[in-house]
Parts: C-alpha cells; sequence; structure tokens
C-alpha cells in the first residue's frame, strides 16, 4: 500500500489514524479496535466489514 495514501486515510468511526499490518493485510485502528481488511490492494472501510482486534492484539 502507498505510503501517501495511508498518510491520508483515516479510520471512519473515530477518524483517528491507521497503521498499516503488512502481515495480515489491514489497516488498524486502535481507538476503534477494528482491523478493516485490504483486499486486491483496496482499502476496504467499512465497520461492518471491519473485524473487532482482541486486548492481545492491541498490546503488540
Amino acid at each position: 500500500m502507498d505510503s501517501k495514501l495511508l498518510e491520508l486515510l483515516v479510520c471512519p468511526v473515530t477518524k483517528g489514524s491507521l497503521t498499516l499490518d503488512r502481515e495480515k493485510n489491514e489497516l488498524i485502528s486502535r481507538s476503534a479496535r477494528l482491523a478493516y481488511p485490504i483486499r486486491d490492494g483496496i482499502p476496504i472501510l467499512l465497520e461492518n466489514e471491519a473485524r473487532t482486534l482482541s486486548d492481545e492484539e492491541l498490546d503488540l
């Protein structure tokens, strides 16, 4: 994912910043405790498509 695009994207729930998890191919919103998938290079920033992050994942 392009780093310039990542700088522009925000969490649709909290409007907070997102971080890229390259291993899982997801954008992480720590403030919303959600991980948004990236499919075919396209971030899917829909709350109903995101998965909830566990406490263990947030500690990483």
